[in-house]
């Protein structure tokens, strides 16, 4: 059995995504980050970056003790591996895999979490960190746009590429981006919409999740520093 740690975000939903395409059982930990649950000692075991998702694996294939893992790429690697779907283990296939994989951890997640802060969550309208951030994401779209022109999905099949990036671009309008510019790119979101556990993945939580509209959840969400959760 896996223990998710999770909250309805855009890497959240990658892993409940992943684990509802896998159709596995998973227990559900909510990990509520506006009111600083991430900062729990416990928490900090399995995650020290105190950043969900993380998983405990009580079964690993191993077959020795339970096994934890921050970060959202490394988990969806590591699930991928595990039971053998959505990450092919031919060489080249494999790597286009990765490479889209790491491009999302590295580039589409980090700028479109920015555009989302400086156009909704930013205590004042900082124009330079809109334009930044907003054509950031406009360049990225380009390149999944252009990338998606010939394929159906970003490493040829179905993968955790995919898997990491569609919560993301679900997320396009309050990133500054229309859609209907990336022709391609939509045909790709609908693509996985339509996928009966994508869908649903994306669903959990729904009833947890709600606009960051207060000052002490901006503060536990925006004000950390490595003192943080030390008090």
């Amino acid at each position: 059995m896996l223990d998710l740690y999770y909250w309805p975000t855009p890497n959240g939903w990658k892993i409940t995504v992943m684990l509802e395409e896998l159709g596995v059982p998973y227990n559900l930990k909510y990990i509520n980050i506006m009111q600083g649950d991430q900062f729990e000692p416990e928490f900090l075991k399995i995650a020290p970056n105190n950043r969900m998702p993380a998983i405990v694996d009580h079964d690993p294939a191993d077959g020795g003790e339970p096994i934890s893992i921050f970060e959202s790429g490394a988990i969806l690697q590591y699930l991928g591996d595990k039971y053998g779907k959505f990450y092919s283990q031919d060489l080249r296939t494999r790597q286009e895999i990765n490479q889209w994989l790491f491009w999302q951890m590295g580039g589409l997640g980090p700028m479109a979490g920015q555009a989302h802060h400086f156009r909704q969550y930013a205590p004042e309208t900082v124009p330079y960190g809109i334009d930044r951030y907003t054509n950031e994401c406009n360049r990225l779209y380009g390149v999944m746009d252009r990338r998606l022109a010939d394929r159906e999905f970003l490493a040829g099949d179905y993968s955790i590429a995919d898997i990491a990036c569609w919560p993301w671009a679900m997320l396009n309008e309050r990133q500054g981006q229309d859609v209907n510019d990336f022709p391609n790119l939509k045909r790709w979101i609908e693509a996985i919409q339509a996928r009966p556990a994508a869908a649903r993945g994306q669903l959990i939580g729904a009833d947890h999740r709600r606009n960051i509209d207060d000052e002490e959840s901006r503060k536990v969400l925006f004000g950390q520093t490595a003192d943080s959760g030390n008090d």
